[in-house]
């Protein structure tokens, strides 16, 4: 099954969104980058339509000067969603993604049907901190992303799943001055996110790689406990990258979602 690829203009902004898969439909958010690729949506592809875009300035999208902080991306989000005339999507969202997954549930969450938050980032908890990406070199990155970091290193220069190195650079490149318009309020996260969680009303699950180096999962019972309606599934021996170590995380999730 090949993934399609859809484009549209959301106010102004070109959006390019990957979509697999029949079914009940699934809107999921990638991180801080675009190194993993979409191939992990393969398994749900046979139960559900996956609608993966790219952030604005991220992938195959085009830039927007105009963000200024995840509140623009939540807006361009639920504009999205009206554009691809969905009906209660699932929620999807990883890291960065799972972040901004949980504000849009904040600000509309029945406009959606399941949430998944896979290793969420924007708590900021400092007795739960997560790892310095200032203080990572790019050798040392890998490690941080998967506990076998053999599963990180396909998507690095090398890798049998990266592009060749001058359009690696390039994107890294391109993908940070986009992050740094959605980091340049309040960094990664929100202060008030904690006090918003309790508006949540879907029924959500947290997901969480025990090895997690870059969001530590001792972070997951904060989630749990903020959402009204969340349980966990914490994973064995695997980190951030935890959808795409094991597969069992994505059946997981497909079973959660399907329930």
């Amino acid at each position: 099954m090949d993934f399609e690829i859809l484009h549209y203009d959301i106010d102004g902004v070109a959006t390019a969104v990957r979509v697999i898969g029949k079914g009940p439909a699934v809107l999921a958010l990638h991180g801080a980058a675009t190194i993993e690729g979409t191939d992990w949506a393969r398994g749900l592809a046979d139960r559900f339509r996956v609608y993966l875009p790219h952030h604005p300035g991220f992938g195959d999208s085009g830039e927007a000067t105009h963000i200024a902080g995840m509140q623009d991306i939540v807006v361009h989000n639920l504009r999205l969603v009206a554009a691809l005339d969905l009906d209660r999507p699932h929620l999807v969202g990883h890291s960065m993604g799972g972040w901004m997954a949980a504000e849009m549930a904040v600000v509309a969450g029945e406009r959606f049907g399941k949430l998944v938050l896979n290793a969420p980032a924007g708590l900021n908890d400092p007795d739960h901190p997560g790892a310095d990406l200032s203080a990572i070199g790019p050798d040392a990155l890998p490690g941080y992303l998967a506990h076998n970091v053999d599963v990180a290193l396909r998507f690095f220069p090398g890798g049998a799943e990266c592009p060749p190195l001058d359009a690696f650079l390039a994107a890294r490149e391109r993908e940070s001055r986009a992050l740094g318009n959605i980091l340049k309020v309040h960094g990664m996260g929100h202060p008030n996110l904690r006090r918003w969680l309790a508006r949540i009303p879907n029924e959500t699950l947290i997901v969480w790689g025990e090895h997690d180096r870059m969001l530590p999962a001792s972070q997951a019972p904060i989630w749990q406990e903020l959402i009204a309606h969340a349980r966990t599934l914490l994973v064995p021996q695997v980190g951030h990258f935890a959808m795409q170590e094991d597969p069992r995380v994505v059946r997981g999730i497909g079973d959660f979602l399907a329930s």
